[in-house]
């Protein structure tokens, strides 16, 4: 940690506490939406696809507009904010309309905060020591995602079925993680465009180089086919795990993802970022091989290991990546319409597998997504090779 600024260990205990909040109430939703409130798995599906959506064109909306202000923070500290608000509307009003109100707005504070936040954190580093940056970020942020579901899980022990009051808990480190971000000073810098929204992203598009184009082409493919977590939470109760086992399931995955976050990021910086990215995604499509075919309960918990290896070679290794192809003045453009693309293909993919999987049952979704991802691994495996990072990263 001594190796990194005060901003970065700043941010880094922000997603710490806010994933505390979020990952909290992450694998009891699922249970209280369809099982306490009688949804749909394609209600499920629809309700994580339209988060995700609205997730997705605020990330591009709001990264150009931290470009256009000069500033992060702000958007940082509002992000965080409304996410917190969120976390208890459903445990308040026991429906499903608040569930997915809940959704969207936590998805909206992180559509604000995403682009801005990582161009922050790209900013703090050198690309010598970006991914091992992200990889801390991630870790922190993934320590939180396995604290949360412990307390849940010991909450539950003590007052089985009570949802409600995990809902109305969750607001607490929410507000802690956003009275943190007040304390994190940025570095400001001239703003190169004036202009926002969807004509600036596509100007962006046609002038950025051609490695980040290909990059976020294969991303995106990926991300049609990579559905909500939600529905890997479904399928290890639907191979015999109760709350206590489907939570437990969950946490053991963030555990793997935050211990192998910081040492992923690490390897990139040393051996290239395309590497390690590919590496990941071959482990994720043989995680969801397993998930495809687990006949009990010792097949589950290996696919979530793998799994949690794969978030770990992935998530901040792709935005270091992406950081070390554009200059500081065009990075929230670049990581907002990455995650913005991202975001609209899991609103694709979470609704094409509600439906399949209500009709057809879990195997044949789960392998059609272990398939297309071998695709965006060979894509990328192929094409930008000779990524260069540019002038003043």
């Amino acid at each position: 940690m001594a190796r990194f600024s005060r901003a970065v260990i700043l941010l880094g205990i922000v997603s710490l506490f806010m994933d505390v909040a979020s990952e909290m109430l992450y694998p009891v939703g699922p249970i209280y939406l369809t099982v306490v409130l009688g949804a749909s798995m394609a209600w499920l599906g629809i309700i994580e696809g339209i988060a995700e959506a609205i997730s997705g064109l605020s990330k591009g909306y709001f990264g150009a507009l931290s470009d256009a202000s000069g500033r992060r923070r702000p958007f940082v500290t509002l992000g965080y904010g409304l996410s917190a608000l969120s976390k208890p509307l459903p445990g308040i009003f026991g429906s499903v309309a608040s569930v997915l109100t809940s959704r969207v707005v936590d998805r909206v504070g992180k559509g604000i905060r995403t682009a801005p936040r990582d161009a922050l954190l790209a900013g703090h580093s050198t690309p010598e020591t970006r991914g091992a940056v992200f990889g801390f970020h991630r870790a922190m942020d993934t320590i939180g995602a396995a604290i949360g579901p412990c307390i849940a899980l010991m909450y539950l022990a003590w007052h089985p079925g009570d949802y409600v009051t995990i809902y109305l808990i969750a607001i607490i480190p929410g507000i802690l993680a956003t009275l943190a971000t007040l304390g994190i000073r940025e570095k400001r810098f001239t703003p190169t465009i004036r202009r926002t929204g969807l004509a600036e992203l596509f100007r962006f598009w046609r002038e950025a180089s051609g490695d980040y184009r290909v990059v976020v082409i294969w991303l995106t493919l990926f991300a049609v086919a990579n559905s909500s977590d939600a529905f890997l939470l479904l399928r290890a109760r639907g191979a015999g795990f109760g709350d206590t086992g489907t939570i437990g399931a969950y946490v053991i995955y963030n555990l793997i993802f935050a211990l192998a976050a910081l040492p992923a990021g690490r390897l990139s910086d040393r051996f290239g970022r395309r590497r390690i990215l590919v590496t990941g995604l071959v482990i994720f499509a043989a995680a969801y091989v397993l998930f495809a075919v687990a006949a009990g309960s010792i097949m589950i918990w290996a696919a979530f290991t793998l799994y949690g290896l794969f978030s770990a070679l992935t998530d901040g290794v792709s935005k270091a990546w992406i950081s070390d192809m554009i200059p500081n003045d065009q990075r929230g453009r670049a990581i907002g319409l990455q995650t913005a693309l991202a975001s609209i293909g899991t609103l694709v993919a979470s609704t094409w597998t509600g439906f399949v999987w209500t009709y057809a049952g879990g195997m044949v979704p789960l392998l059609v997504t272990a398939c297309v991802a071998l695709v965006a691994t060979a894509g990328l495996a192929t094409s930008a090779r000779r990524s260069r990072v540019q002038p003043g990263t």
